[in-house]
């Protein structure tokens, strides 16, 4: 058995279905293995950037560690930015490149390099991973692909590079390899010394308080804590807020769920935040995008208590937080047994009342009421709404991303994916290949720039007839950093407008053979939803015409107080992010 083999019997072994790829030399012999084993099937994509946001998009679909490989040289560098990804927003993943034989390398030699497309990927790549090796002992293979199954998974998962040169893929391994791979699981988990202390204040604050809130963000599901979230909310019946990664929490029609808040937050939202006395968070690292660049503004005098995994994104940016060092499903473990015995006593309607009217006093599709043409946040409202079928909304990043979700309808069962920390442009189309692999008919909405990154990956969903629906907003612009220079650089659109141009996105899904329509009239887009879900088992792309001066609104005016926001007021400094 060769390493090779190993790699294709251990993901077996871990039940990893599906690993992507785009091939190149120093691959061949891992993707020969994986196909002779059998068991692990290969979906070869059309760039590695591509393979890499796929194997992400299956991973959080499915929970286990998204596979991608690629070739030494451009293969790995074309990885980063998917790697990148997985890091940022917390995403198992292993990385598995192919290097030159070891006597290639050049190693302390004073050149640039030695062997063809040899490339330190490692050195480069460690920043942005949980760690990442070269393989140069042939025998620890089998140690080494444990230990990054291990780590991807464990604490607060991430991705793993594993870099094999090709004579160490083709080394003989003993036979007792796959019974005994000399490695115990490593157990990152956190185990909170105060939970008792800060459960004891939470209660005693959430008594004392008149409007709470609870900010969740993502770090829900990568915790796996979403069933003990969603039970304590229930318990103290506190609304809820919730971040960009973190729209999935709670579904649209949860008396619970409040809406987005952030730079580009439902307004209402927003406001309710603003007027909230006490804000438990849990999962979200209250990041710029969330806050605003005033951070006491969003502080003021409330109080806050924040439990996460990551002792460094406690008392980060927002300063006094009562905290807590823990894991959350074991958090959300504890609260439910304390919980009935603390006797909360509260009626919130009064708060609940208020929201309620701050929600129906700013409804998301009055924002772009005065938009020409076809209302964006009404486009999400008619895709999604009623649409049980549906196992995923994935986003690419732009304008299009803060419209889908400001307004998406997503029932308790649906998934929400979009590229948070690394905001990756190219994302959203192979993300939406992964998700589609790994759980059904999956819903894309992209915009026109970020379409064109990867819509090579066009070809990846035609050849498996993959279920997954494309929605392109057209706007004939890079959206959201237009709309920037609209705000501070007096409407100078270089390489926005100027220097941008789009194609026809239905002519080219019909050139790859995949059926499309195109709809600029608001009265067509119902037939058009229609006809896009007409067969859930084909793949079908949507091009929607929206007006180039279209803004996402609402936006937070920066250098105001939190909750004040664009078009009403107009920022008084430039936003640094």
């Amino acid at each position: 058995m060769t390493n090779a083999d190993y790699l294709a019997k251990f993901l077996a072994r871990k039940e990893i279905t599906h690993v992507y790829e785009l091939i190149g030399g120093m691959i061949t012999f891992l993707l020969d293995a994986i196909h002779r084993e059998g068991k692990t099937e290969i979906v070869s994509m059309h760039h590695e950037q591509g393979a890499g946001f796929a194997a992400e998009g299956w991973a959080r679909m499915t929970g286990k560690p998204g596979v991608a490989l690629a070739t030494s040289g451009p293969g790995a560098t074309n990885l980063i930015t998917a790697i990148g990804s997985c890091y940022f927003d917390s995403t198992a993943a292993i990385f598995i490149t192919g290097q030159v034989n070891r006597h290639e390398q050049k190693g302390e030699l004073a050149v640039r390099q030695l062997g063809f497309q040899e490339t330190n990927i490692v050195d480069a790549v460690k920043p942005i991973t949980k760690a990442a090796w070269l393989v140069n002992d042939p025998d620890e293979l089998p140690i080494i692909l444990e230990k990054a199954y291990a780590i991807a998974m464990s604490g607060r998962p991430g991705p793993v590079l594993v870099d094999i040169p090709m004579d160490v893929q083709r080394h003989i391994l003993p036979d007792n390899a796959i019974e005994n791979p000399a490695f115990a699981a490593i157990d990152e988990k956190i185990v909170a010394e105060d939970v008792e202390g800060f459960f004891g204040d939470l209660i005693q604050a959430i008594k004392n308080a008149k409007s709470p809130l609870i900010l969740a963000g993502g770090g829900l599901r990568t915790g796996n804590a979403i069933e003990g979230f969603r039970q304590f909310a229930s318990q103290t019946s506190i609304p809820v807020v919730h971040s960009l990664m973190g729209v999935d929490v709670l579904s649209y029609s949860d008396p619970l769920r409040v809406g987005m808040i952030g730079s580009y937050g439902n307004r209402w939202a927003n406001l309710a935040l603003s007027e909230s006395d006490l804000i438990l968070v849990f999962g979200s690292r209250m990041d710029i995008r969330q806050t605003g660049s005033d951070v006491g503004g969003f502080s003021r005098d409330r109080r806050f208590f924040h439990v996460d995994c990551e002792k460094g994104e406690l008392n980060n940016r927002v300063k006094g937080c009562r905290t807590l060092e823990c894991e959350l499903k074991s958090f959300f473990s504890f609260a439910a047994t304390a919980l009935p015995e603390a006797d909360l006593g509260i009626d919130f309607s009064q708060w609940h009342a208020r929201i309620a009217n701050l929600r129906n006093q700013w409804p998301d599709i009055n924002e772009l009421e005065s938009c020409n043409g076809i209302n964006p946040n009404v486009v999400m409202h008619l895709a999604s709404g009623g649409m049980d079928f549906i196992k995923a909304y994935v986003t690419d990043v732009g304008q299009h991303q803060m419209w889908a979700a400001q307004s998406l309808e997503l029932t308790s069962d649906q998934r929400f994916l979009t590229s948070g920390g690394m905001g990756s442009m190219g994302f959203g189309l192979p993300a939406a290949i992964g998700a589609a692999i790994a759980s059904g008919p999956t819903l894309l909405i992209a915009g026109d720039g970020g379409f064109q990154c990867n819509i090579q990956e066009l070809q990846t969903i035609k050849r498996n007839n993959l279920p997954v629906k494309m929605i392109v907003l057209n706007n004939g612009c890079h959206g959201m950093v237009r709309q920037f220079q609209e705000s501070y650089f007096n409407s100078r659109y270089q390489s926005t407008l100027w220097g941008y141009d789009t194609p026809s996105f239905k002519l080219i899904a019909e050139a790859y053979g995949i059926k499309a329509s195109y709809v600029n009239k608001l009265n067509d887009l119902g037939n058009a939803i229609s006809d896009l879900y007409a067969d859930l088992n084909a793949p079908f792309l949507l091009e929607i015409a929206i007006d180039t001066g279209t803004n996402a609104y609402p936006k937070l005016a920066f250098g105001r107080p939190f909750g004040e926001m664009e078009p009403l007021a107009k920022p008084l400094e430039m936003e640094g992010t």
